[in-house]
C-alpha cells in the first residue's frame, strides 16, 4: 500500500487519517475491549496494514497496549472526553442527585447527552445489573429505542426532529422496540407535551424505563436523567406513580443547580 501524501489525506479541511485513526479507537468498546489486528482492520473499515500503523502509533502514546495478538485501549484515552466533561461540568453537578435519586427508588439511575442519533451516558449510579451489556460513562445506546433519548429527541425543534429520525437507522432491538417512524413521531409528541418518557423492553427485553429532562439556566435541555428496574420486579404503575415524581423531583433540583453555572 502506497504512503500517503499530504495531498492525498487532506481533502479540503478533512483529514483523512486522523478519522481513520478515530475509528480504530471507536472499534474497543464494552463487548470488544480486546481485538485482534484483523478485527480493528475489519471493525474501522481499513487494510491490516493501515490498522497495524495506526495501533502501533496509539501503543506508542500509550492510549493502547498489545497483549499477545490482541490489543485494549488503555485508561489514557479518557483523557480524549475529560476536557468535554470538565468544560461541560453536568455530570460533577449532576452525580450527588442521582445518587440521593438511586437511593430513594433503589434503582439505577443515569444521565445522558444527546450525540446526533445516540445518547451517551455522562453519570450514572448503578444498584444491580439489569442489561446484558454493562453501562458506563461513554456507553452509547440509539436514541428512538430509550427513554432518555426520546426525552433529549423530543426537545429539539420539529425541523430537527424529523432530520434525526429520517437519518436514525431504526431497527427491532427487541420485539417491542417501536420501529414505524410515523409512531415514533407521534411518541416523541407525547413525550414533548407530557414531558416525560416511559419505555418497557424496547431496548432490551425485561428493563423498563423512566427519564425526564434537564434544563439549562437559558430553559434548553441540556440532558436527561431516567430510572431503570427490572419488568419483573418493577410494575409499570410503580414506576409511574413512585419513581416518576422522585424523577422529576430530582430534575428540578438538578436544574437549580444549573441555573448557578453555564453549561458548555
Amino acid at each position: 500500500m502506497t504512503a500517503l501524501t499530504d495531498a492525498d489525506d487532506v481533502r479540503g479541511d478533512f483529514v483523512q487519517s486522523f478519522a481513520r485513526g478515530l475509528a480504530v479507537i471507536r472499534c474497543f468498546d464494552a463487548d470488544h475491549p480486546r481485538l485482534t489486528l484483523s478485527e480493528v482492520a475489519q471493525r474501522a473499515g481499513i487494510t491490516r496494514a493501515a490498522a497495524r500503523r495506526f495501533l502501533l502509533t496509539l501503543e506508542s502514546l500509550g492510549y493502547v497496549r498489545g497483549t499477545g495478538r490482541e490489543f485494549a485501549l488503555t485508561p489514557r484515552v479518557l483523557e480524549l472526553g475529560f476536557s468535554y466533561l470538565s468544560a461541560l461540568s453536568l455530570p460533577e453537578i449532576v452525580q450527588p442527585h442521582l445518587e440521593r435519586l438511586s437511593h430513594d427508588v433503589d434503582e439505577s439511575v443515569s444521565a445522558a447527552v444527546l450525540d446526533g442519533g445516540d445518547i451517551v451516558y455522562v453519570a450514572r449510579v448503578p444498584t444491580r445489573r439489569i442489561m446484558s451489556v454493562g453501562i458506563t460513562i461513554g456507553t452509547r445506546f440509539p436514541a428512538y429505542a430509550t427513554s432518555m433519548g426520546r426525552v433529549l429527541l423530543a426537545a429539539l425543534p420539529v425541523s430537527e426532529r424529523d432530520d434525526a429520525l429520517a437519518a436514525a437507522v431504526v431497527e427491532p432491538l427487541t420485539d417491542r422496540t417501536v420501529v414505524d417512524r410515523g409512531a415514533l413521531s407521534a411518541l416523541l409528541e407525547e413525550v414533548a407535551a407530557q414531558g416525560f418518557a416511559i419505555t418497557d423492553g424496547e431496548l432490551e427485553s425485561g428493563v423498563r424505563s423512566v427519564a425526564a429532562p434537564v434544563r439549562g439556566r437559558d430553559g434548553r435541555v441540556v440532558a436527561a436523567v431516567n430510572v431503570s428496574a427490572s419488568a419483573a420486579r418493577v410494575a409499570l404503575d410503580r414506576l409511574r406513580e413512585v419513581h416518576l415524581p422522585a424523577l422529576l423531583s430530582a430534575t428540578a433540583a438538578i436544574e437549580q443547580d444549573l441555573g448557578r453555572v453555564p453549561v458548555r
